[in-house]
């Protein structure tokens, strides 16, 4: 396997490590064989799916379950299953990669779930004998499955799932009996990986025929996007599972369930980079054929605005979405064999998983939502594709686990770590007090930085520090009380998702440069724009933090010396979006 091998990341590290000497993959460094399953992948997308949009929203009857069958002949739904079960076994990244190339939201939703929350729960905690009798028959996608977790009273509060399970008196078979809601794949799903509770306590999961009776289907829900994916409510009435299909150890299903959807959100978020790049493309298009005033409308500075911002959250959502995946891919092969190893790589970038997935959907939320504007009143009609995109994107915030529960995980997870001495902010935090206390501005730009990054450079580094200044000051008075403090939880996983993605873009755009990349200006001008504008909400959410932590005196003296520790970047806002503008305009879309 061709990943970049060189990365050493821990989860969480971003904060400690300077970008200079980050380490990580880029879609630069894609070899031949990465470059081929991308254009496999976007081939078969624009070839076989996106010709089908009008059909597949419309629901049309067998349509999504017949081109997973494609999907199936192609090889693209078993790159992740072992080569013995009848996949590839290319790992993580190769999968990311197909991910970021679905840009049908109905059929993305379809194959996330077929090759991730549906058959990853196989391939990770199967025994031998479940991997041999279900992996290859979902590789060639003739089984189809579903992942059946969410509740109507258990939603993001999963551990509290009604479904029972009973083990029947001969021993041979659990009767499970329960609702689940919202089941993509629901209606024409084989097989199920479903949880439910042994005696009112024990989580555990299990794979279910779906063709089993006293399992019944709710009516297919009526939604606001993503209406061609299959939604149902299930029911399990008295429905027998053989105990041979119980998946993995009794009483441990949660760890089965989170540590999946921590794929799951990470193939979310970077799975916007197609349905970024698609509303940009049309978009360009668009405004260079839109005429007003005498003129295209793509020459008017404030549509120009918008492009640019599309293109810089497109390569925002790539930059971060590949990294995870290389790290997350490269933590588990250094893991060999070793099973436990394996799944504890998944959850070692938790954080990251988490980073991706609101990151990345609220990105395309943005980018869709100026997608429409720049088509005006066109755009609010169905006949253009853009109004399309906008429905279909708005769901990315909630599946998954809501961007709510992941900023609150992100920032949970952090000070697990940090009280383990797993992540060290404690020497970070001892280093940086007498530098915001003596107003010291520290150069943390390398000597080979390149010029027209160093002062990217400088901003990011100062406001990591600041950001875990505030957080540390503050975690002193709430460490007793950090489940209930919300709001200080949210600000803080709102300073670890913005730091992340200035990482992975100044980073990314450091690697293009060093290289010689002949786009490397491009790198530059949208790393320098992303961190101008995202650098903001950073400071933003430090002050908060150290407002409601604080009293009085101490409040309004940390506020000044905090604020005059953040540094910033030294270009125009404007200049940045009229360059970044006219290479969207010169490409006729994303300009990477």
């Amino acid at each position: 396997m061709a990943t970049d091998m060189q990365s050493t990341a821990k989860g969480a590290g971003f904060l400690i490590t300077p970008v200079t000497k980050a380490q990580f993959l880029t879609p630069e460094k894609f070899d031949d064989e990465q470059q081929a399953v991308r254009e496999l992948a976007r081939t078969f997308t624009e070839r076989e799916v996106l010709p089908k949009s009008d059909a597949i929203d419309h629901q049309e009857e067998g349509l999504l379950k017949s081109l997973l069958r494609k999907a199936g002949e192609q090889g693209i739904l078993g790159v992740d299953v072992p080569e013995a079960f009848g996949g590839q076994d290319l790992g993580l990244v190769y999968s990311a990669i197909i991910a970021s190339e679905q840009a049908e939201g109905s059929f993305a939703v379809a194959m996330g779930t077929q090759t991730t929350i549906g058959l990853l729960p196989i391939v990770y905690y199967g025994n031998e004998e479940q991997k041999a009798r279900f992996l290859p028959k979902m590789v060639t996608g003739e089984l189809v499955s579903c992942y059946m977790l969410t509740e109507p009273g258990a939603g993001s509060d999963a551990m509290n799932i009604k479904t029972r399970a009973e083990l029947a008196p001969d021993g041979k078979h659990y009767i499970l009996n329960g609702v689940k809601q919202w089941i993509s794949n629901g209606g024409f799903a084989d097989i199920g990986i479903a949880f439910a509770k042994i005696n009112d306590t024990q989580f555990t999961g299990f794979i279910v025929d779906m063709k089993s009776p006293g399992i019944r289907l709710g009516a297919e829900e009526k939604k606001m996007g993503i209406k061609g994916s299959s939604t149902r409510a299930v029911f399990f009435e008295n429905v027998d599972v053989p105990v041979e299909n119980v998946l993995g150890e009794i009483g441990r299903g949660h760890k089965i369930a989170f540590n999946i959807l921590n794929i799951g959100r990470l193939k979310l978020g970077v799975g916007g980079v197609s349905a970024a790049r698609r509303a940009l493309n049309l978009s360009a298009d668009f405004a260079h054929t839109r005429k007003a005033f005498g003129k295209a409308i793509d020459q008017f500075g404030l549509i120009q605005l918008k492009l640019a911002a599309m293109a810089a959250e497109t390569y925002a959502i790539e930059a971060m979405g590949f990294r995870v995946a290389s790290d997350i891919e490269h933590t588990r092969a250094a893991a060999g064999e070793n099973k436990q190893a394996q799944i504890n790589a998944v959850e070692e970038f938790a954080i990251e998983a988490s980073i991706s997935k609101v990151y990345g959907s609220e990105a395309v939320g943005r980018v869709v939502d100026d997608g429409v504007q720049i088509f005006g009143g066109n755009g609010f009609m169905q006949e253009y594709p853009i109004e399309k995109g906008y429905r279909d994107a708005r769901i990315t915030r909630i599946f998954e686990g809501t961007n709510e529960i992941n900023r609150l995980l992100a920032a949970g997870v952090l000070f697990d770590r940090v009280m383990k001495n797993k992540v060290d902010l404690f020497g970070l935090f001892n280093e940086v007090d007498p530098q915001i206390q003596a107003g010291e501005s520290p150069d943390f730009a390398a000597d080979d930085t390149p010029t027209e990054l160093r002062s990217a450079v400088n901003a990011l580094e100062h406001a990591k520090r600041a950001a875990v200044y505030a957080a540390m000051k503050a975690s002193m008075k709430y460490m007793m009380t950090l489940k209930e403090e919300e709001e200080f939880l949210g600000n803080v996983g709102d300073m670890l998702i913005y730091l992340y993605v200035l990482d992975s873009v100044i980073g990314r755009a450091l690697h293009a440069t060093r290289a010689g990349d002949a786009k490397a200006k491009i790198h530059t001008q949208l790393a320098n724009f992303n961190t101008m504008k995202l650098l903001p909400n950073i400071r933003v959410a430090a002050e908060r933090i150290l407002q409601d932590a604080l009293e009085s005196e101490d409040r309004e003296k940390e506020l000044k010396l905090t604020r005059a520790y953040f540094a910033d970047v030294d270009a125009s806002y404007t200049t940045l979006s009229r360059a970044l503008a006219e290479e969207v305009i010169q490409s006729g879309g994303y300009p990477l």
